[in-house]
């Protein structure tokens, strides 16, 4: 039977966890029904070789941006700088940006001033902003709706696994929650709640590879095959059939990442 078609929507295959197999991997991905993927620029000079990945595999669009545990060690991005990136054509979200005050909170003032950058970038080329938010939520609530106020922007809050709070603020400013190997593992119930609470028509699936890999491979590498599982466990969270979990999701997907439509 052929799978359901889905789409991993935050995977990191510059890593070099793939460096040794990466067509494999992505063929991989294509058989199990992850027809699309989206690889993450974590520090911008690192850009060109995932730009160089995103231009060999048909599959695979990329998003650029500086994460927030990078943020004091990396230059400041500017907002011309990613307005630049994203005038490539598989360029298609900024990001991931955000805050992380579980690691790197002692650079809390540079991780906000990095994510205002971004989101002014998000705003003006019109591309989602991707989100990572840990230890960090009111914070990340407050500037969030400071800045949608300034002027509306799309978002999707990658990997979510924070407070009901922070979802909601999310999806009342229009944005999307992605559901990663997260929401699979059994002590995840909090996380499965706030999805099944969310509309469906704001949620994504993404693997987050090469970690937070779901069961049955929790504890090895993650990669983006592995999506088939994460969606399996959405479906059965918002009570719905696999295939219009999927076709669902990759709808949502469509409409907020629209330079990947297939």
């Amino acid at each position: 039977m052929t799978p359901p078609l889905i789409v991993d929507s935050h995977c990191h295959l510059d890593f070099p966890d793939f460096d040794e197999e990466r067509p494999a991997v992505i063929q991989r991905a294509l058989d199990a029904g992850v027809e699309r993927m989206v690889t993450i620029c974590t520090r911008l000079r690192l850009e060109p070789k995932v730009r160089a990945i995103a231009e060999e595999f048909a599959p695979v669009f990329y998003a650029c941006g500086t994460h927030p545990m990078s943020a004091a060690e990396e230059p400041l991005a500017t907002v011309d700088d990613l307005i630049k990136i994203a005038e490539h054509p598989k360029m298609v979200g900024i990001g991931e940006t955000g805050l992380d005050y579980h690691y790197t909170s002692e650079s809390a003032d540079i991780q906000k001033q990095s994510l205002r950058i971004h989101i002014t970038a998000a705003r003006e080329t019109k591309l989602p902003l991707i989100i990572h938010a840990r230890a960090a939520d009111d914070d990340m609530a407050q500037i969030l709706t400071e800045e949608y106020a300034n002027g509306a922007y799309t978002c999707v809050m990658h990997c979510f696994s924070s407070s009901p709070e922070l979802a909601k603020a999310a999806l009342d400013l229009g944005f999307y929650l992605s559901m990663s190997g997260i929401a699979t593992f059994p002590k995840s119930q909090e996380v499965r709640d706030i999805f099944a609470s969310a509309p469906l028509d704001r949620i994504l699936v993404e693997t987050d590879s090469p970690y937070l890999a779901p069961p049955p491979h929790r504890g090895k590498r993650n990669e983006p095959a592995y999506t088939a599982h994460t969606a399996a466990k959405g479906a059965e969270v918002f009570g719905v059939l696999l295939r219009d979990f999927a076709a669902q999701t990759t709808a949502n997907f469509d409409r907020l990442f629209w330079k990947a439509t297939a």
